[in-house]
Protein backbone atom coordinates (compact mmCIF):
# COMPACT_ATOMS: atom_id res chain seq x y z
CA UNK A 1 0.00 0.00 0.00
CA UNK A 2 1.43 3.77 -0.66
CA UNK A 3 2.08 5.69 2.01
CA UNK A 4 -0.28 8.60 0.53
CA UNK A 5 -2.95 5.61 0.64
CA UNK A 6 -1.88 4.94 4.03
CA UNK A 7 -2.29 8.92 4.89
CA UNK A 8 -5.56 9.52 2.97
CA UNK A 9 -7.51 6.09 4.95
CA UNK A 10 -5.80 7.77 7.81
CA UNK A 11 -7.49 10.50 7.87
CA UNK A 12 -10.34 9.18 6.84
CA UNK A 13 -10.54 6.30 9.98
CA UNK A 14 -10.67 9.09 12.47
CA UNK A 15 -13.43 10.92 10.25
CA UNK A 16 -15.84 8.41 9.95
CA UNK A 17 -15.58 6.82 13.42
CA UNK A 18 -16.40 10.07 15.28
CA UNK A 19 -19.04 10.17 12.46
CA UNK A 20 -20.59 7.63 13.80
CA UNK A 21 -20.05 8.07 17.50
CA UNK A 22 -23.33 8.88 19.16
CA UNK A 23 -25.74 7.84 16.11
CA UNK A 24 -28.69 5.87 16.34
CA UNK A 25 -28.70 2.38 17.66
CA UNK A 26 -28.19 -0.36 15.00
CA UNK A 27 -31.82 -1.84 14.13
CA UNK A 28 -31.08 -3.57 11.28
CA UNK A 29 -30.84 -7.62 11.74
CA UNK A 30 -28.57 -9.88 10.29
CA UNK A 31 -28.67 -10.95 6.62
CA UNK A 32 -29.64 -14.34 6.22
CA UNK A 33 -27.63 -17.02 3.76
CA UNK A 34 -28.67 -20.13 2.57
CA UNK A 35 -25.95 -21.93 0.11
CA UNK A 36 -26.90 -25.05 -1.61
CA UNK A 37 -24.95 -28.48 -0.55
CA UNK A 38 -23.65 -30.88 -3.15
CA UNK A 39 -26.71 -32.89 -2.12
CA UNK A 40 -28.79 -30.12 -2.85
CA UNK A 41 -27.45 -29.23 -5.87
CA UNK A 42 -27.01 -25.27 -7.38
CA UNK A 43 -29.78 -23.12 -6.59
CA UNK A 44 -31.36 -21.78 -10.25
CA UNK A 45 -32.05 -18.73 -10.66
CA UNK A 46 -35.83 -17.54 -10.89
CA UNK A 47 -35.68 -15.71 -13.75
CA UNK A 48 -38.69 -14.23 -12.85
CA UNK A 49 -40.14 -11.40 -14.93
CA UNK A 50 -39.90 -7.84 -13.17
CA UNK A 51 -37.28 -9.26 -11.05
CA UNK A 52 -33.50 -7.16 -11.37
CA UNK A 53 -31.02 -9.12 -13.20
CA UNK A 54 -27.24 -8.44 -13.05
CA UNK A 55 -23.83 -10.03 -13.04
CA UNK A 56 -20.65 -8.96 -11.26
CA UNK A 57 -17.31 -8.94 -12.73
CA UNK A 58 -13.71 -7.74 -11.26
CA UNK A 59 -9.98 -7.71 -12.35
CA UNK A 60 -10.62 -8.14 -15.95
CA UNK A 61 -8.99 -6.37 -18.12
CA UNK A 62 -5.99 -7.85 -19.25
CA UNK A 63 -6.97 -8.74 -22.92
CA UNK A 64 -5.58 -12.66 -21.83
CA UNK A 65 -7.36 -15.66 -23.12
CA UNK A 66 -8.47 -16.47 -19.36
CA UNK A 67 -10.37 -13.23 -19.33
CA UNK A 68 -12.10 -13.68 -23.37
CA UNK A 69 -13.34 -17.32 -22.37
CA UNK A 70 -14.91 -16.24 -18.96
CA UNK A 71 -16.38 -13.37 -21.40
CA UNK A 72 -17.91 -15.56 -23.76
CA UNK A 73 -19.57 -17.76 -20.67
CA UNK A 74 -21.05 -14.48 -19.50
CA UNK A 75 -22.49 -14.22 -23.03
CA UNK A 76 -23.56 -17.41 -23.31
CA UNK A 77 -25.18 -17.31 -20.30
CA UNK A 78 -27.34 -14.17 -20.92
CA UNK A 79 -28.26 -15.75 -24.78
CA UNK A 80 -29.51 -18.79 -23.73
CA UNK A 81 -30.32 -18.51 -19.85
CA UNK A 82 -30.65 -15.36 -18.07
CA UNK A 83 -31.01 -12.26 -19.45
CA UNK A 84 -29.13 -9.76 -16.94
CA UNK A 85 -29.47 -6.05 -17.97
CA UNK A 86 -26.37 -4.58 -16.09
CA UNK A 87 -23.28 -5.74 -14.76
CA UNK A 88 -21.66 -4.03 -11.86
CA UNK A 89 -17.56 -3.77 -12.03
CA UNK A 90 -15.54 -3.85 -8.57
CA UNK A 91 -12.93 -2.61 -10.28
CA UNK A 92 -9.23 -3.03 -12.49
CA UNK A 93 -11.29 -2.78 -15.39
CA UNK A 94 -7.85 -2.20 -17.71
CA UNK A 95 -4.54 -3.66 -16.85
CA UNK A 96 -1.51 -1.85 -18.13
CA UNK A 97 -1.53 0.91 -21.10
CA UNK A 98 -5.62 2.86 -21.65
CA UNK A 99 -5.18 3.92 -25.19
CA UNK A 100 -8.40 3.98 -26.99
CA UNK A 101 -6.85 0.53 -28.99
CA UNK A 102 -6.73 -0.94 -25.54
CA UNK A 103 -10.06 -0.14 -24.54
CA UNK A 104 -10.99 -2.05 -27.94
CA UNK A 105 -8.93 -5.40 -27.13
CA UNK A 106 -9.62 -5.33 -23.39
CA UNK A 107 -13.35 -4.34 -23.19
CA UNK A 108 -15.13 -3.98 -26.13
CA UNK A 109 -14.05 -6.75 -28.12
CA UNK A 110 -14.72 -9.28 -25.50
CA UNK A 111 -17.84 -8.58 -24.10
CA UNK A 112 -19.13 -7.11 -27.93
CA UNK A 113 -22.21 -9.52 -27.27
CA UNK A 114 -23.47 -8.37 -24.52
CA UNK A 115 -22.86 -4.30 -25.17
CA UNK A 116 -25.05 -4.87 -28.94
CA UNK A 117 -27.14 -6.88 -26.60
CA UNK A 118 -27.80 -3.31 -24.55
CA UNK A 119 -26.34 -5.14 -21.16
CA UNK A 120 -24.80 -1.58 -19.27
CA UNK A 121 -21.71 -2.06 -17.32
CA UNK A 122 -21.11 0.36 -14.42
CA UNK A 123 -17.81 0.93 -13.25
CA UNK A 124 -16.18 1.13 -9.80
CA UNK A 125 -11.96 1.90 -9.73
CA UNK A 126 -9.48 -0.51 -9.00
CA UNK A 127 -5.72 0.32 -8.01
CA UNK A 128 -4.73 -0.05 -11.44
CA UNK A 129 -7.65 2.18 -13.13
CA UNK A 130 -6.69 5.49 -14.04
CA UNK A 131 -9.11 8.04 -12.80
CA UNK A 132 -9.69 9.19 -16.39
CA UNK A 133 -12.01 6.21 -16.55
CA UNK A 134 -14.53 7.74 -15.02
CA UNK A 135 -15.27 10.07 -18.21
CA UNK A 136 -15.40 6.66 -20.60
CA UNK A 137 -18.80 6.31 -21.52
CA UNK A 138 -19.43 2.29 -21.28
CA UNK A 139 -18.41 2.59 -18.24
CA UNK A 140 -21.45 4.74 -16.78
CA UNK A 141 -19.83 6.79 -14.28
CA UNK A 142 -20.81 10.45 -15.49
CA UNK A 143 -17.30 11.32 -14.68
CA UNK A 144 -17.93 10.56 -11.38
CA UNK A 145 -14.96 8.41 -9.17
CA UNK A 146 -18.03 7.39 -6.19
CA UNK A 147 -22.03 7.47 -7.23
CA UNK A 148 -25.09 5.23 -6.28
CA UNK A 149 -27.43 3.61 -9.02
CA UNK A 150 -30.60 2.93 -8.52
CA UNK A 151 -32.06 -0.16 -10.05
CA UNK A 152 -34.34 -0.49 -12.96
CA UNK A 153 -36.35 -2.57 -11.32
CA UNK A 154 -37.04 -3.38 -7.64
CA UNK A 155 -36.32 -1.34 -4.44
CA UNK A 156 -32.49 -1.81 -4.87
CA UNK A 157 -29.71 0.81 -4.66
CA UNK A 158 -25.95 0.47 -5.18
CA UNK A 159 -23.13 2.40 -3.86
CA UNK A 160 -20.16 2.55 -6.12
CA UNK A 161 -17.27 3.60 -4.10
CA UNK A 162 -13.43 4.39 -4.78
CA UNK A 163 -11.96 2.34 -2.58
CA UNK A 164 -8.32 3.46 -3.82
CA UNK A 165 -8.75 7.15 -2.68
CA UNK A 166 -11.47 6.89 0.21
CA UNK A 167 -11.00 10.61 0.96
CA UNK A 168 -12.91 12.32 3.46
CA UNK A 169 -15.12 13.77 1.04
CA UNK A 170 -16.46 10.72 -0.19
CA UNK A 171 -17.13 9.19 3.65
CA UNK A 172 -19.27 12.17 3.93
CA UNK A 173 -21.00 11.80 0.78
CA UNK A 174 -21.28 7.61 1.43
CA UNK A 175 -22.86 8.45 4.46
CA UNK A 176 -25.59 11.11 3.19
CA UNK A 177 -26.06 8.82 0.68
CA UNK A 178 -27.04 5.75 2.75
CA UNK A 179 -28.88 7.89 5.36
CA UNK A 180 -31.01 9.10 2.57
CA UNK A 181 -31.87 6.25 0.59
CA UNK A 182 -34.91 4.24 0.84
CA UNK A 183 -34.45 1.29 -0.94
CA UNK A 184 -34.90 -1.81 0.62
CA UNK A 185 -31.86 -3.48 -0.40
CA UNK A 186 -28.77 -1.19 -0.48
CA UNK A 187 -25.62 -3.11 -1.65
CA UNK A 188 -21.88 -2.03 -1.83
CA UNK A 189 -19.17 -2.19 -4.73
CA UNK A 190 -15.89 -1.26 -4.38
CA UNK A 191 -12.40 -2.88 -5.20
CA UNK A 192 -10.27 -3.66 -2.29
CA UNK A 193 -12.41 -6.24 0.86
CA UNK A 194 -13.12 -5.44 3.78
CA UNK A 195 -12.60 -9.39 4.05
CA UNK A 196 -10.75 -11.79 2.36
CA UNK A 197 -8.71 -15.00 3.05
CA UNK A 198 -6.26 -13.72 -0.11
CA UNK A 199 -2.49 -14.58 0.58
CA UNK A 200 -1.32 -11.67 -1.61
CA UNK A 201 -3.56 -9.23 -0.12
CA UNK A 202 -6.04 -9.69 2.05
CA UNK A 203 -8.38 -7.82 4.16
CA UNK A 204 -8.17 -4.24 4.26
CA UNK A 205 -8.18 -3.33 7.37
CA UNK A 206 -8.14 0.31 7.32
CA UNK A 207 -10.73 0.75 4.86
CA UNK A 208 -12.97 -1.61 7.17
CA UNK A 209 -12.91 1.15 9.71
CA UNK A 210 -13.58 3.40 7.05
CA UNK A 211 -16.74 1.61 5.63
CA UNK A 212 -17.72 -0.97 7.98
CA UNK A 213 -19.36 1.13 10.71
CA UNK A 214 -21.59 2.81 7.76
CA UNK A 215 -22.75 -0.25 6.58
CA UNK A 216 -23.44 -1.36 9.96
CA UNK A 217 -25.55 1.67 11.17
CA UNK A 218 -26.77 2.22 7.97
CA UNK A 219 -28.49 -1.46 6.62
CA UNK A 220 -26.01 -2.45 4.03
CA UNK A 221 -26.89 -6.53 3.29
CA UNK A 222 -24.29 -6.79 0.70
CA UNK A 223 -20.79 -5.83 -0.75
CA UNK A 224 -19.15 -7.09 -3.74
CA UNK A 225 -15.61 -6.67 -3.90
CA UNK A 226 -12.31 -7.30 -6.05
CA UNK A 227 -8.63 -7.02 -5.61
CA UNK A 228 -7.94 -10.91 -5.10
CA UNK A 229 -7.68 -12.63 -7.95
CA UNK A 230 -10.17 -15.24 -7.16
CA UNK A 231 -13.46 -15.97 -5.84
CA UNK A 232 -14.57 -15.99 -2.27
CA UNK A 233 -18.08 -15.65 -0.46
CA UNK A 234 -16.97 -14.70 3.24
CA UNK A 235 -19.34 -15.96 6.41
CA UNK A 236 -21.51 -13.11 7.39
CA UNK A 237 -19.82 -10.36 9.22
CA UNK A 238 -21.76 -7.79 11.48
CA UNK A 239 -24.77 -9.36 9.61
CA UNK A 240 -23.37 -8.12 6.56
CA UNK A 241 -22.84 -10.56 3.33
CA UNK A 242 -19.47 -10.08 1.74
CA UNK A 243 -18.06 -11.24 -1.69
CA UNK A 244 -14.82 -11.45 -3.47
CA UNK A 245 -15.40 -11.54 -7.27
CA UNK A 246 -11.67 -10.67 -8.91
CA UNK A 247 -11.11 -13.21 -11.36
CA UNK A 248 -12.42 -11.73 -14.44
CA UNK A 249 -9.27 -12.26 -15.75
CA UNK A 250 -6.47 -12.51 -13.78
CA UNK A 251 -6.59 -15.78 -11.55
CA UNK A 252 -4.36 -16.30 -8.40
CA UNK A 253 -4.21 -20.19 -8.46
CA UNK A 254 -4.33 -21.22 -5.16
CA UNK A 255 -4.41 -18.10 -3.44
CA UNK A 256 -6.53 -18.93 -0.86
CA UNK A 257 -5.65 -18.96 2.52
CA UNK A 258 -7.53 -21.96 4.59
CA UNK A 259 -7.14 -21.07 7.97
CA UNK A 260 -8.64 -17.40 8.04
CA UNK A 261 -11.69 -18.97 9.48
CA UNK A 262 -14.02 -16.71 6.98
CA UNK A 263 -14.31 -18.19 3.95
CA UNK A 264 -18.22 -19.62 3.69
CA UNK A 265 -16.95 -21.05 -0.21
CA UNK A 266 -13.71 -20.48 -2.18
CA UNK A 267 -12.70 -20.69 -5.18
CA UNK A 268 -8.81 -20.20 -6.79
CA UNK A 269 -8.75 -22.63 -9.83
CA UNK A 270 -10.96 -20.78 -12.20
CA UNK A 271 -11.85 -17.91 -13.37
CA UNK A 272 -15.14 -16.74 -12.17
CA UNK A 273 -18.44 -14.31 -12.62
CA UNK A 274 -21.37 -14.01 -10.70
CA UNK A 275 -24.87 -13.68 -11.66
CA UNK A 276 -27.49 -12.78 -9.04
CA UNK A 277 -31.15 -12.18 -9.17
CA UNK A 278 -33.45 -9.76 -6.85
CA UNK A 279 -37.13 -10.27 -6.46
CA UNK A 280 -38.81 -8.94 -2.98
CA UNK A 281 -36.49 -9.69 0.02
CA UNK A 282 -34.75 -12.31 -1.91
CA UNK A 283 -31.48 -12.41 -3.59
CA UNK A 284 -30.00 -15.52 -5.30
CA UNK A 285 -26.40 -15.64 -6.57
CA UNK A 286 -24.55 -18.27 -8.91
CA UNK A 287 -21.12 -17.82 -9.20
CA UNK A 288 -20.16 -19.30 -12.63
CA UNK A 289 -16.79 -20.29 -14.08
CA UNK A 290 -15.77 -19.90 -17.84
CA UNK A 291 -16.78 -23.56 -17.85
CA UNK A 292 -20.10 -22.75 -17.41
CA UNK A 293 -20.20 -24.82 -14.09
CA UNK A 294 -21.97 -22.79 -11.05
CA UNK A 295 -19.28 -23.24 -8.30
CA UNK A 296 -21.04 -21.97 -5.45
CA UNK A 297 -24.98 -20.60 -5.20
CA UNK A 298 -27.84 -20.02 -2.58
CA UNK A 299 -29.95 -17.31 -1.79
CA UNK A 300 -29.62 -14.31 0.87
CA UNK A 301 -32.24 -12.39 2.87
CA UNK A 302 -31.43 -9.02 3.24
CA UNK A 303 -31.27 -6.65 6.55
CA UNK A 304 -34.45 -5.78 8.10
CA UNK A 305 -35.50 -3.62 11.26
Amino acid sequence: MSVRRILRIGIVVALAISGCRGGSPVTAGPAEVHAQSPAEGPAKLPNEKGSLKFAVLGDFGDASRLEYSLADAMARFHKNLFKFELVVLVGDNLYGAERPQDFKIKFETPYKPLLDADVKFYGALGNHDSREQRYYKLFNMDGKLYYSLKAPQESVRFFMLDSTYPVPEQIEWLEKELKDAKEDWKIAVFHHPLYSSGGRHGSDLKLREVYEPLFVKYNVSVAFTGHDHFYERIKPQKGIVYFVAGSGGKLAVGDIKKNTGITAKGVDTVNVFMAVEIKGDTMYFNAISSEGEIVDSGTIERRKP
